[in-house]
């Protein structure tokens, strides 16, 4: 196997890293600063380590991409397919970073898989795509928007007769505890996606077997990119997700953070399901805003963003199927 597409594929794919940092990097430190429980820089520098610590938590979520979602494609064209699937991804993040459209770029990933893997004739499992990408891009926005209501509501009962400016006080600094626990799911979650698609690309090379455990230096790799990419940070969606879906108090803040790091744990641990983590804070800060009163939550700016949901995957395939015929004539 030629090692110079092997090593290009590996610096695509640690590139898709860094964009998915700096477009995801909002998921967990947006609420903070936008309650001004962190100043920007405090929260993207927390943000960046505790992603790095997240991605050495489990390997769960790697497996499932790097042996669930398509057939392991073999030699030149196996190759062509990784890098036109991470090509589709790449192009997806971009685009919706620069609209500032907090879209999943889990999914991008997962459609640019699809969608490169279909181009080059290579077997989808399809079952694996409907359970472990399809029903959670469905239920965990579901389970973000009702547990972030119901943890708002039982936060509202606890401290119903508290002074207020002691209790926002209070949510401030508990904020930077929520804060960090979501970004520490992100790393976990996030970041062994890209882990995943470098042991495919190792596999492909002949340089590892599919049975081995992930090696050190992909999972440092990895991480690094992630937190490189969370510090670079993502301004434009920070605003969306901060302030134009509603405007958080800390309570709130601490609310949503919360229920979007409980679902990430979760799912990482229990179903090894590489969720969204942009679909989970965003629903649940939908959530939290409810229990204000459902007009409080400016639904126009949600209803682009779940639109931008359910066309991630079909886009981010048509790009990377264009990417692997483009690819394909040049080099096949």
């Amino acid at each position: 196997m030629d090692t110079f597409a092997l090593v290009v594929v590996i610096g695509v794919a640690l590139f898709f890293t860094y964009t998915n940092g700096f477009h995801d990097s909002a998921n967990a430190i947006a609420t903070s600063i936008s309650t001004r429980a962190l100043t920007p820089r405090a929260a993207l520098v927390m943000a960046a380590v505790m992603n790095l610590a997240g991605a050495f938590l489990g390997s769960g979520v790697a497996k499932t991409v790097s042996e669930g979602l398509i057939a392991t494609p073999t030699g030149k064209q196996g190759m062509m397919i990784l890098f036109a699937a991470l090509a589709g991804a790449i192009t997806w993040n971009l685009i919706t970073w620069y609209f500032g459209l907090p879209s999943s770029s889990s999914h991008a990933l997962f459609g640019g898989m699809v969608g490169a893997a279909l181009a080059g004739s290579s077997t989808v499992y399809w079952s694996g795509v409907l359970e472990k990408v399809v029903i959670p891009m469905f239920l965990s926005p579901i389970v973000g928007l009702l547990v972030g209501y119901l943890a708002m509501t039982v936060i509202m009962w606890i401290f119903r007769g508290a002074s207020p400016q002691r209790a926002q006080r209070g949510f401030r600094i508990a904020q930077t505890v929520s804060a960090a626990g979501m970004a520490l799911g992100h790393g976990l979650q996030d970041a062994q996606k890209t882990m995943g698609v470098v042991v495919m690309a190792l596999v492909i090379g002949g340089v590892a077997e599919q049975s081995e455990a992930i090696p050190i230096w992909v999972k440092l790799a990895s991480a690094l990119m992630l937190s490189a990419g969370t510090y670079a940070g993502g301004w434009r969606i920070m605003r969306t997700l901060g302030r134009r879906i509603i405007d958080l108090d800390p309570p709130q803040g601490f609310a949503a953070e919360t229920t979007a790091a409980s679902v990430m744990y979760s799912t990482a641990y229990i179903f090894h399901a590489p969720i969204s983590t942009t679909h989970v804070i965003t629903s649940a800060i939908m959530g939290v805003g409810a229990t204000k009163r459902v007009k409080a939550v400016r639904w126009g700016v949600a209803k682009n963003i779940i639109a931008g949901w359910f066309i991630t995957m079909p886009a981010a395939a048509v790009v990377a199927a264009l990417s692997y015929w483009l690819v394909n004539l040049a080099f096949g």
